[in-house]
């Protein structure tokens, strides 16, 4: 690692002033790619500003139909928690299959969807859901927050603060992870919500995105046989040693069958 100055703020303010002060500073949430990128010398902050001490980062509330859960929560506590469980099972389900324990317990939901991984779990299901993602000054939907490949529309300097889920009728995600990682080579996060069916794909191009073949299909017929001779073309699609464009197309459809199955 390069040197820098670390900054532990216990409160939003102070986490402001801190980066503001900085020459090239950047927040961190649960540090799972960042301090990686740090000790191979890809990346050198000025400051490191960690926002694990923020109390109003931290929890899940479910109140009437919306689910709140703060930006600094980790995986694991999604994946344990009776309200997320109860209104979003496919939520904790997905969050428990992320990484390993270790992962689970420092990796942040904030930290995750800021650092838009191309194979991440939660933007398929943010998108799916039409979740809105808050920020100390506006509120951006989901649809809009993912802008490519490691980029979000956040501002500089702009942290996010707690995501909020619309509880559809029914959900579910199915992934394809890679072994190794458990990163997914493809995810699909289906849901039907009160906008209609929505179909977001993970790990299968540079950014997610939504199926609209597959929501028309199902939107006439909810089931795994609906989405028989519905595909996806594969150009512009990721192709890498674990899978080719081609291979992932056509996985988009064997996960957005078995997601469909689950709630069959």
């Amino acid at each position: 690692m390069y040197e820098f100055r670390y900054h532990r703020p216990g409160t939003l303010e102070d986490a402001e002033k801190a980066f503001s002060k900085g020459d090239d500073p950047l927040f961190l949430a649960g540090g799972q790619t960042t301090l990686p990128v740090m000790k191979q010398r890809l990346a050198s902050p000025s400051d490191l500003i960690d926002l694990v001490r923020i109390p109003e980062l931290r929890g899940i509330s479910l109140k009437q139909d919306t689910l709140t859960i703060g930006a600094m929560t980790c995986h694991e506590d999604v994946a344990r928690s009776a309200d997320v469980k109860s209104a979003l099972p496919a939520l904790a389900g997905l969050a428990g299959d992320i990484g390993d324990p270790a992962v689970r317990s420092r990796g942040t939901l904030g930290g995750s969807i800021a650092n838009n991984d191309p194979a991440a779990d939660y933007p398929a299901a943010l998108v799916a859901l039409g979740a809105s993602v808050h920020t100390p000054s506006r509120v951006i939907a989901a649809q809009d927050f993912f802008t490519g490949m490691f980029e979000t529309a956040l501002e500089e300097g702009e942290m996010i603060v707690k995501v909020t889920f619309p509880v559809p009728e029914y959900a579910a995600y199915a992934k394809f992870p890679n072994p190794a990682s458990r990163y997914a080579t493809v995810g699909v996060f289906v849901a039907r919500t009160q906008d209609g069916i929505r179909v977001a794909v993970t790990g299968a191009g540079p950014c997610v995105f939504r199926a609209g073949e597959f929501e028309k299909a199902l939107e006439g017929d909810f089931s795994a046989n609906a989405l028989d001779g519905v595909s996806i073309s594969p150009d512009g699609l990721n192709s890498d040693l674990h899978a080719s464009a081609a291979y992932r197309a056509n996985l988009i459809g064997v996960m957005a069958r078995r997601a469909v199955a689950k709630l069959s």
